[in-house]
């Protein structure tokens, strides 16, 4: 990183979990250039220093702003408008080439490097392993909070969204309910796998909050809130589900993560 030099110290986070965290002293001298990357000019940084997030308040979106609102890493939220298709435009897809949101630039990447990255899952664990948090550092509980973080990207994540579609939007109307029940099936599945790996244990990684959570949770609010399908997957089968989803939604991290990036003019976090 840019001028840093490092130092080590024991943090104690809210969860009690004892961390070993960068300290990072930046030569504020050699500013980041931002004209280097095409999407500043649509979205431009009024602190080019601080990490720039590109999302929208979606489940995928709000896992980043929730990680770096956790995390209290400073950062420019820049609001990428589905409606207005702002994630296909040119400048978006300068940064991801797919036109999915969320991306981030940190102008302090990997050897001094300014790094843009795409993908929920891949950021959430370049923040872990940048500031040493909610990614536990042993390999064995490390692979298993990806591993869960994993079922998030290509379970939860996917077929909560296919109900969504065949429960509130447009294929609501479809006459054939057989493709809507498929994904209804395969949600009450992916749930019963969280209830019972949640007996016992206040997170997914048992005491310990992790990014597994981050990932996990917004899906599950979205799908009984967003898409209204609590009744239609039988939420009231999953009593450990909810009681994490409202374990969660109390975080003070997770409530301001959640409103990120806001409507509003962009402003510096």
């Amino acid at each position: 990183m840019i001028g840093e030099t490092f130092a080590t110290a024991g943090a104690v986070p809210a969860d009690g979990c004892v961390l070993a965290l960068p300290f990072l002293i930046l030569d504020h001298s050699r500013m980041i250039d931002p004209s280097r990357f095409a999407i500043t000019r649509k979205w431009p940084a009024l602190d080019p220093d601080r990490i720039q997030l590109y999302s929208t308040t979606s489940p995928n979106g709000v896992k980043v702003s929730i990680m770096l609102e956790e995390t209290g890493l400073s950062y420019e939220p820049h609001l990428v408008s589905l409606d207005a298709q702002d994630n296909l435009s040119p400048e978006f897809m300068s940064l991801n080439p797919y036109g999915k949101i969320p991306a981030i630039i940190d102008p302090h990447g990997p050897d001094g490097e300014p790094l843009a990255l795409f993908e929920s899952g891949a950021i959430l664990i370049y923040l872990a392993d940048k500031t040493g948090q909610f990614l536990p550092a042993s390999s064995a509980a490390r692979y298993e909070t990806i591993q869960w973080l994993m079922f998030q990207m290509g379970g939860i994540g996917p077929f909560f969204g296919q109900v969504g579609f065949f429960h509130k939007f447009a294929g609501r109307n479809f006459e054939d309910k057989r493709p809507r029940d498929r994904y209804v099936a395969e949600s009450k599945r992916l749930l019963r796998v969280l209830e019972e790996h949640l007996a016992g244990r206040t997170w997914m990684m048992g005491d310990t909050y992790s990014i597994a959570d981050m990932a996990i949770f917004p899906w599950v609010r979205n799908l009984i809130g967003f898409y209204d399908a609590a009744e239609l997957v039988g939420m009231a089968e999953y009593p450990g589900v909810s009681r994490t989803l409202e374990r969660f939604l109390a975080r003070p991290a997770v409530a301001r993560g959640l409103t990120i990036p806001s409507r509003g003019r962009a402003a510096l976090r």
